[in-house]
C-alpha cells in the first residue's frame, strides 16, 4: 500500500469519527498505546470507556499512576487492540507505524498526539484530544489550571542563568521543550547550544558557578547508575550547593499540561516567590 493510500484511509477514519464525536453521537471506546498518550485518555476521557492502556501507564514516571491502576493493558498490536473494541486510539510514539492503517480499515479512528515544543503546542494537543473524546470542557479545564501556574510562575527567577542537566549528562537548549519550562519560570537557559547535547562532566564540575535544574535524577536506572554522569563523585559533590531544582521524570516524559507543574517547581525554588 503506497504512503498516499494510507494516509488517505487514515485521516478518512479519523476525520468521520471527530464529525461523529461534534455531533454529539455515541461516546468513544478509547484506548491508549504509549505513556504519554495514557495521560491524556486518562485526564480526558471518563473512566467507563477507556478499554485500555498501555503497560507504562502505572509506571513510576508516569504522571496519572495512580489513576491508571485498574485498567486493563493492551499490547500494541492489531489484535490486542481489535479485541477490545476501541472506537478511537490516541497514541503519541507508540507502536507500529502500520498500525494506523489497519486501524484505519477496520474503521478505527486513530488520533496523533503532536509533539509540542511550547505551551502553545500544549493547548492544541489538548483540545485535539479533548474534541476526540467528545469532552471539549475537560480539555479547557486543563488547559486553564495550566494557564493559571504558569501566570503564578512568570518571571520567578528574573533571568537568573540555569542549565538543565540529565543523569546521563545531557542537556536541552533552544528549540526544546525543556527551554520552554526554564523560561516560564524566568530562568535563562545556559544551554550553550540548541537542542539536546551532552555536555562534559569537566565543564560540569570545574566551569563557573551555575545553577543546575535536574530532570530525570529520581528515576536512576541501573546503567545510569553505572556509566552515566549522574553517579559521579564530584558531581554529586558540587549539585547540592549548585541545584536550582530537581523536576520528577512524571512531567517532563510527555508534553502534556502537567509541564506546568515543573514551572510551578521551579518558581517555588525562587528566592523571594509569593506565590502571586
Amino acid at each position: 500500500m503506497t504512503f498516499a493510500r494510507t494516509a488517505l484511509l487514515v485521516l478518512t477514519a479519523s476525520t468521520a469519527w471527530l464529525c461523529a464525536a461534534g455531533a454529539g453521537l455515541a461516546a468513544p471506546r478509547v484506548a491508549s498505546i504509549d505513556q504519554c498518550a495514557d495521560q491524556y485518555v486518562l485526564a480526558l476521557s471518563p473512566r467507563d470507556r477507556i478499554v485500555g492502556l498501555s503497560y507504562r501507564a502505572d509506571d513510576a514516571d508516569s504522571y496519572l499512576r495512580e489513576e491508571a491502576k485498574g485498567l486493563p493493558k493492551l499490547r500494541v498490536t492489531a489484535e490486542s487492540l481489535l479485541a477490545a473494541r476501541p472506537s478511537v486510539i490516541v497514541r503519541y510514539w507508540g507502536g507500529d507505524p502500520r498500525l494506523d492503517a489497519t486501524m484505519a480499515r477496520r474503521g478505527v479512528a486513530v488520533l496523533r498526539i503532536e509533539d509540542a515544543e511550547d505551551f502553545d503546542g500544549v493547548r492544541a494537543n489538548v483540545r485535539r484530544v479533548a474534541a476526540a473524546l467528545g469532552e471539549p470542557a475537560r480539555g479547557e479545564a486543563l488547559i486553564a489550571r495550566m494557564d493559571r501556574q504558569l501566570a503564578v510562575s512568570k518571571d520567578a527567577w528574573r533571568g537568573r542563568p540555569g542549565l538543565y542537566l540529565t543523569p546521563s549528562g545531557y542537556t536541552a537548549g533552544k528549540g526544546t521543550f525543556i527551554d520552554r519550562i526554564l523560561a516560564a519560570a524566568g530562568l535563562n537557559n545556559a544551554a550553550p547550544q540548541a537542542g539536546f547535547a551532552p555536555v562534559r562532566l569537566e565543564e560540569v564540575v570545574l566551569g563557573p558557578p551555575r545553577g543546575f535544574v535536574l530532570g530525570f535524577f529520581d528515576q536512576l536506572s541501573a546503567a545510569f547508575e553505572r556509566w552515566g554522569m549522574g553517579r559521579h563523585q564530584a558531581l554529586q559533590k558540587r549539585l547540592p550547593q549548585q541545584t536550582l531544582a530537581a523536576l520528577p521524570a512524571s512531567v517532563l516524559s510527555c508534553p502534556g499540561w502537567f509541564a506546568a507543574d515543573g514551572v510551578e517547581t521551579l518558581a517555588r525554588a525562587a528566592p523571594g516567590f509569593d506565590g502571586r
